[in-house]
């Protein structure tokens, strides 16, 4: 044999060599435990304790562990063995209802830094992918009518598809990028622009303008705000107001505040004071925008990130307050005990 092919088989016979003793690192985690092993099984005793922890129940965390499992789960390799999706949900769970920082949660479960984010990143857009065709659809004229009964059942406000608001959340000030997103508030936010139906639910989120972008141009540049304009959203053919049905039919309408335009089928407050009918309508339509806030304020109480600033990009944002938003109708649609005995002014933020 020459001594090229020696040097040949002895390189091959290195690697081998190389390839059964190398190290393997078995876990994407450290070795000791963190909350997941040591707090989440034990709050599983505790129906109570685990609810404050994760704002859901047992059942509803399996729920969603089941739902969105599928697309959590990540292929092993010879180097590392992943976290699995019964891990990875918690972590971003405890992330949106807690507003920690990534290092304080990373610490919590004995993970990286970089691992949460990572966590965070992926998990709140499965959470997005996996419930928004279920718990927050499209809506179609048929829904649209549904919406209307609603708020005249429950709020006496006839025709109404809807309550609309825009609320800010606050952020860390991203790099170069001026006063976009700088408020009138004096911080830095992106906006969430929602409908809000009768039963405290969101029927439509756009999420991501500029902070120093006013409502009214908010509603403008958003999808749902184009399609109201040019009459594509699906809205029920114009219908009668229960007792005034001389009038003829009338408008499907959204109701919103000051801040926003008025249209035919956007409502506004009169302005200014006012008395007699016009102050009348004015409590009417104040008693249905109500409900938005309402919203809010539920929404916020129950994911509390939003009383903070949050400390990552703007894009990494807007995936968490959608999925925030697609959990909300998914508690409030799955739990017994929710809003439904709330009036308008109990829970005003």
């Amino acid at each position: 044999m020459e001594d090229k092919d020696l040097v040949v088989c002895a390189g091959l016979l290195y690697l081998q060599h190389r390839r059964r003793h190398r190290h393997r690192r078995r876990m994407w985690v450290h070795k000791q435990h963190g909350e997941f092993h040591r707090l989440v099984r034990e709050l599983r005793l505790d129906e109570e304790r685990f609810q404050r922890y994760f704002r859901l129940d047992r059942e509803q965390f399996d729920s969603l562990l089941s739902k969105t499992g599928p697309l959590l789960s990540m292929q092993s390799t010879n180097y590392r063995r992943p976290i699995s999706p019964a891990e990875r949900l918690p972590i971003c769970l405890r992330f949106l209802a807690t507003g920690d920082s990534y290092r304080t949660v990373a610490y919590s479960y004995r993970v990286g830094v970089s691992t949460v984010a990572s966590v965070v990143r992926q998990v709140t857009r499965v959470i997005w992918d996996a419930l928004v065709g279920e718990f927050m659809p499209t809506p179609t004229t048929e829904d649209w009518r549904s919406i209307a009964e609603g708020f005249q059942r429950r709020w006496a406000f006839p025709n109404c598809l809807g309550s609309i608001d825009g609320k800010h959340v606050v952020i860390r000030a991203p790099d170069n990028s001026g006063a976009l997103f700088y408020n009138y508030k004096g911080t830095y936010s992106v906006v969430l622009l929602a409908v809000v139906d009768a039963e405290y639910c969101f029927c439509v989120v756009d999420v991501g303008a500029y902070g120093r972008t006013s409502d009214g141009g908010v509603l403008a540049n958003s999808t749902f705000g184009q399609k109201l304009q040019d009459g594509t959203l699906g809205l029920p053919q114009d219908g009668l107001l229960p007792g005034a049905e001389h009038l003829g039919p009338q408008p499907y309408v959204f109701v919103a505040d000051e801040a926003f335009p008025l249209r035919c089928n956007l409502l506004r407050p009169f302005p200014g004071r006012q008395s007699g009918s016009h102050r009348v309508f004015n409590y009417r339509l104040s008693h249905a925008r109500l409900i938005v806030e309402n919203t809010f304020g539920i929404h916020t109480s129950q994911w509390r990130m939003y009383r903070g600033v949050i400390g990552i990009s703007p894009l990494n944002v807007d995936a968490c307050v959608k999925a925030t938003c697609v959990l909300h109708n998914f508690l409030q649609r799955t739990t017994t005990t929710n809003t439904s005995t709330c009036r308008p002014t109990s829970c005003r933020q």
